[in-house]
């Protein structure tokens, strides 16, 4: 005889069932001996959203933004206008085609502006053979972009996004990278290369479109990495990326690309691409970061500074690679302490390589064990990417943690 089973609603109706908590239940008082999440004082308010319209990162005025004495004295004498970061990398690219036969762009739906709008209307004005669309294939458009620029050319190639760059992975660390090298004296390059990606956390990224992998390239002799903060560096870096007779990776922190807008020259310029910049000094506590996480940086030193009355150095790579090392040590050595702030991944991150250089180098200087900063080491899950990325909070604990050591 065949058992018959009930349906499952039936089963389900059946059991005893427990009895659900209401959802506005207060959590029980904390215990004393419970661990604070942060040293800020209680109802203290870090983690708020950037103020981008009134954060010091960003050039708020003109006169603010001809201040710079890296800009060539003509275009400190000149005009600015306001733009956001994609603008100002869609006129650094319109100069260079206008300005040098030689400059190419190219990359995936970049025709008609890219994801990001950063290469709107190049395609209308300078024609498709210079600024066309490629196959969806990162390792061949870069190894075009490798053999255009063994033959003279400038490419700029684009790569949709960071994520997306490890097919091409071969081509950047074994062909870009040791073209000089391996040609000898035949004189064969690929210097004049640039391939842009967008990188970084953008709020809702998830796996594949949140990936920070600046470090890899860290590893390569041949390669300039850089990675820009702002509209001002983003068009004076990309135009100095463009010239250098060396293969540039140019990561541009995608959340900035609308949310940082400022007053940016009107005329062109180019900006080191050796040089770190100190964008506020101090004398007690030097912070080194790079990109976006900057934002955070500036948020967490204005509240250390109210709460601890402390003085915070803050210094932007720029280039974490070749990176900066005198400007760096030289803070160091003078505030005995040092923080390495960045959204990528702690563990073999660029961090590592500057606090293991400033213990090289600064270690007699030192009054407090070098902090990183970083990302957890995990994959990036759509609801969790604020939780893994460095916030104001840490930042903050951490100045508090090295100033008190």
């Amino acid at each position: 005889m065949s058992t018959i089973i009930p349906p499952a609603r039936t089963l389900l109706r059946s059991l005893p069932l427990r009895r659900q908590h209401p959802t506005s239940i207060r959590c029980a008082a904390p215990r004393v001996n419970c661990k604070n999440y942060s040293a800020a004082a209680a109802g203290a308010r870090l983690n708020v959203p950037v103020q981008y319209d009134s954060t010091p990162i960003l050039h708020h005025t003109a006169r603010s933004a001809l201040a710079n004495p890296e800009l060539p004295q003509d275009i400190r004498n000149g005009q600015t206008k306001r733009i956001n970061l994609y603008t100002a990398v869609n006129e650094a690219l319109r100069h260079a085609l206008q300005t040098d036969e030689r400059v190419l762009v190219f990359g995936e739906d970049i025709q008609f502006g890219g994801v990001f709008r950063c290469t709107m209307n190049l395609a209308a004005d300078f024609g498709t053979d210079r600024v066309f669309n490629t196959p969806l294939s990162e390792q061949g458009l870069v190894g075009f972009a490798i053999g255009a620029a063994s033959e003279g050319m400038r490419p700029v190639a684009e790569v949709q996004f960071a994520d997306y760059v490890f097919p091409a992975f071969d081509q950047i660390v074994n062909e870009a990278a040791k073209y000089r090298y391996r040609s000898g004296s035949t004189g064969y390059n690929a210097g004049g290369l640039v391939i842009r990606m967008p990188t970084g956390v953008v709020g809702h990224g998830a796996l594949y479109h949140s990936q920070s992998p600046e470090a890899l390239f860290t590893h390569i002799p041949g390669l300039h990495v850089v990675i820009p903060r702002s509209p001002v560096q983003a068009k004076g870096l990309l135009l100095s990326a463009i010239k250098t007779n060396d293969p540039v990776i140019f990561m541009e922190p995608k959340v900035l690309y609308r949310a940082a807008v400022e007053q940016v020259p009107v005329g062109s310029y180019e900006l080191p691409l050796d040089k770190a910049e100190i964008l506020k000094p101090g004398k007690d506590v030097t912070l080194i970061s790079y990109g976006t996480p900057l934002y955070t940086c500036s948020a967490a030193i204005a509240a250390a500074e109210k709460d601890f009355g402390c003085s915070v150095e803050l210094i932007d790579l720029r280039t974490i690679y070749p990176w900066d090392r005198e400007t760096i040590l030289e803070s160091v050595k003078k505030t005995g302490r040092a923080i390495v702030v960045h959204e990528s991944m702690m563990n073999a991150g660029v961090g590592a390589e500057v606090a293991a250089t400033i213990q090289e180098k600064a270690f007699l200087r030192l009054e407090a064990p070098v902090k990183r900063v970083a990302g957890w080491a995990t994959h990036t899950g759509l609801v969790y990417e604020k939780f893994i990325i460095p916030d104001v909070t840490r930042v903050y604990d951490a100045i508090k943690q090295t100033i008190d050591y």
